[in-house]
């Protein structure tokens, strides 16, 4: 017989609560071979993003990938870890004690915010079982991924709902698929561009986003779309000409062909021409990690300066910032409140659920 997931003893009277689950990528435990490892077998073992039959792919992800890769990969986290740790769970856990405390001074403490990750820990279903726990009937999932696209926001869209197929009480559920265009997220990086070139010299704007391989453009997926508008409002936000900006996509594997142009290959053609001085900016990443320290402030930047280049500055990511936090509080606020309700409706279905979990508290004892 099946057995579905539900809590000892359940408190049937007690007020309910709205989860907010933020999610993001993941990180390895530690910058060791053996944990890099451990954590690009999930990631690159996820059907959402290699999309090749696993009977095909896994063999080779397991005889020749992941020896391969895990030690360089491990080097690379080396060179950006911490004393808190891994950059991206640290700035992701920032991120969810602020919104957490956003959001409870707003709603009488209603609101629970956890942070999961797609691979690694805290996982999704751990981050679930503690807004479980707190008593959460209604849910909304928020992926930290700005645009849309099927091997980020679905796998987190996959891995929520397997979860809570296995729970007795299906909360529930809202899902932001993507806020690329949102407007407090476009002035929101506009501003921190604007911070940066306040101390910064102002030079030639290049934005660079996640690569994905073109094949997932032509089937229909919207990041490449999604990208270049956040691109374009941005840039037309800080009121910039056409040649006073770019984009590009970074962080691609193998042969295949993947979205154009690429970053490296973009700013070796900078560094030869006569724009010798670049800020890069990365607006696809909520959080700085791995392709923006390490690839982007590091690599990349060395890149460019062994090619001619002059000066290479980087913009950090909206990490735990104010505006960030203000931003991601707008988009839960604009979920509680169903549109189709009359103002006010929500604190009155509150209401009158208190008046019926009072009733029920009676009819337990």
């Amino acid at each position: 017989m099946t057995s579905y997931t539900g809590l000892a003893n359940y408190e049937h009277a007690g007020l309910p609560k709205l989860g907010v689950l933020l999610v993001n990528l993941g990180t390895p435990k530690a910058p060791t071979r053996a944990a890099v490892r451990q954590f690009l077998a999930q990631f690159l073992g996820d059907p959402r993003v290699i999309e090749v039959p696993r009977w095909l792919w896994l063999p080779i992800l397991h005889g020749v990938i992941l020896q391969i890769r895990s030690g360089r990969s491990a080097h690379a986290y080396q060179q950006i870890w911490t004393p808190q740790g891994s950059p991206l769970l640290h700035h992701c856990q920032q991120l969810a004690v602020q919104l957490n405390e956003q959001l409870q001074s707003q709603h009488s403490e209603r609101i629970c915010v956890e942070i999961g990750m797609t691979y690694g820990e805290p996982s999704i279903p751990s981050a679930l079982a503690k807004l479980q726990a707190a008593g959460m009937q209604r849910l909304i999932v928020l992926p930290l991924y700005p645009q849309y696209s099927a091997t980020s926001t679905g796998s987190v869209f996959d891995r929520v709902t397997a979860e809570l197929q296995r729970w007795r009480w299906v909360p529930e559920l809202r899902f932001i698929t993507h806020y690329h265009d949102q407007p407090s997220y476009i002035e929101a990086l506009a501003a921190s561009i604007e911070a940066h070139w306040a101390t910064q010299p102002r030079h030639h704007l290049l934005f660079s986003f996640h690569g994905l391989p073109r094949r997932c453009l032509l089937a229909g997926d919207p990041y490449y779309c999604q990208c270049s508008k956040t691109a374009r409002l941005v840039a037309e936000r800080l009121d910039l000409q056409p040649e006073e900006w770019s984009m590009a996509f970074q962080s691609r594997v193998g042969r295949e062909e993947w979205l154009r142009p690429y970053t490296d290959q973009l700013l070796i053609q900078y560094a030869a021409s006569d724009r010798k001085r670049i800020t890069v900016a990365c607006p696809g990443f909520a959080v700085d990690n791995l392709e923006t320290l390490e690839e982007i402030a590091m690599r990349n930047r060395d890149l460019f300066l062994q090619h001619g280049g002059e000066r290479y500055d980087y913009v950090p990511a909206l990490n735990a910032s104010a505006p960030h936090v203000a931003l991601l509080s707008e988009l839960v606020n604009g979920q509680i409140q169903d549109p189709a309700e009359p103002p006010g409706a929500t604190r009155a279905r509150e209401a009158g659920d208190t008046r019926r979990r009072a009733m029920l508290a009676g009819a337990v004892r």
